[in-house]
C-alpha cells in the first residue's frame, strides 16, 4: 500500500509541474527547457529554511515562491531577448547554471553531499509525517494548481496566450505587449514549479543537485508532450504515464544484469513510437 502511495505523491508532484509548463510550452508556444532549475530552487529554499531557520513549512512555501518568481521574472528579461531554437536553447543554458550553483555553493547547498534532515509539514499541531496523510497534502496543492491552470487559460488572459502561439505578430498589431504576457506566463510557471520542488523536498527529507539536472527538464517537457500540448486533462495522463510505466516495466522479467538498461530501451523505444504515431500526444491539440 506504501508503494502506491509514493507514487500517488509522485504524481501529484508531476501533476504540478507539468500543469506550470503546460501553461508555457502548450498554450503559449515557448519551448522552455528550465523548468527543473525552478523545481529545485523551490526545494532548496525549502529545505534551507526548515533546516537553518525557524520557519513553517507552509511559511517556506510562500517564500520559495517568491524567491523563484524573482528568479524568473530577472530570467525571463533575458530570455525574451530569443526566440525559437535559441529561447530554448538559452533557457537550457539557465538550466546549467543553477544546477552548477547547487553543486558547487557548498556553503548553502553542502554541494554534492545534499541537505538532509528536512522536516515534514506541521498544520496547527498535526504532522503529515504519515504518507498517507502527505498524499492529501499533494494531492491538495495539485488540484490548486490545476485550478489556477484551468482558471488563467479560460480567462482573457489565457486567451491572449493563445493568440500569441499562433500569431504573436497578429496580436501585437491589436496593441497587446505581448513582451508582457510572456514575462507574466513564464514567472506564473516558475513559481508552480516552486510549489512542486517544495513538496518533494519535505517529502523526500533530503535532496541533492542531481534530482534538478537537464535530465529532469526533458522528464517534465516529455510529460506535456505525451499527455498533449494545450490540454490540462493532458498533463494528468502524462504524468500518471510515466510514473506508472517504469514501475511497470520492473516485472517484465528482464535479467537481473541487464534489467536497468533494458527498461531504458523499451522506455525510449514507448516515446519514438508515441512521437511518431501520436505528436500531438494523447489529447493534444497543438502539434510543438
Amino acid at each position: 500500500m506504501d508503494y502506491f502511495i509514493h507514487l500517488g505523491i509522485l504524481f501529484a508532484i508531476y501533476v504540478i509541474l507539468g500543469a506550470g509548463l503546460n501553461l508555457l510550452v502548450g498554450y503559449t508556444g515557448l519551448l522552455s527547457v528550465t523548468h527543473a532549475a525552478f523545481y529545485g530552487i523551490g526545494a532548496y529554499t525549502t529545505a534551507i529554511l526548515l533546516t537553518q531557520t525557524g520557519f513553517g513549512f507552509f511559511s517556506s512555501v510562500i517564500l520559495g515562491i517568491f524567491v523563484t518568481m524573482i528568479t524568473a521574472f530577472l530570467v525571463g528579461i533575458v530570455l525574451s531577448k530569443f526566440k525559437d531554437d535559441y529561447y530554448a536553447l538559452a533557457s537550457l543554458g539557465f538550466n546549467i547554471i543553477v544546477f552548477s550553483a547547487f553543486l558547487n555553493w557548498q556553503d548553502l547547498t553542502k554541494g554534492p553531499l545534499g541537505i538532509p534532515g528536512i522536516s515534514r509539514p506541521e498544520l496547527f499541531g498535526f504532522s503529515f509525517s504519515s504518507n498517507i496523510s502527505y498524499f492529501v497534502l499533494a494531492i491538495l496543492f495539485a488540484g490548486l494548481i490545476y485550478f489556477i491552470s484551468k482558471f488563467i487559460i479560460n480567462s482573457s488572459f489565457g486567451r491572449v496566450l493563445k493568440a500569441i502561439r499562433e500569431d504573436e505578430k497578429a496580436i501585437q498589431v491589436f496593441g497587446y505587449n505581448t513582451q508582457f504576457y510572456k514575462l507574466a506566463i513564464f514567472v506564473i510557471s516558475a513559481g508552480m514549479a516552486s510549489v512542486a520542488g517544495s513538496l518533494f523536498a519535505s517529502y523526500i527529507t533530503f535532496i541533492d543537485p542531481s534530482s534538478f539536472y537537464i535530465i529532469e527538464s526533458i522528464f517534465i517537457l516529455t510529460i506535456i508532450i505525451i499527455g498533449g500540448l494545450a490540454n490540462m486533462r493532458g498533463v494528468l495522463l502524462g504524468a500518471l504515464f510515466l510514473i506508472l510505466l517504469p514501475e511497470a516495466l520492473r516485472f517484465v522479467g528482464f535479467p537481473s544484469d541487464i534489467a536497468a538498461q533494458m527498461r531504458q530501451v523499451v522506455y525510449g523505444l514507448i516515446l519514438v513510437l508515441l512521437m511518431l504515431y501520436r505528436p500531438k500526444g494523447f489529447l493534444g491539440e497543438y502539434d510543438l
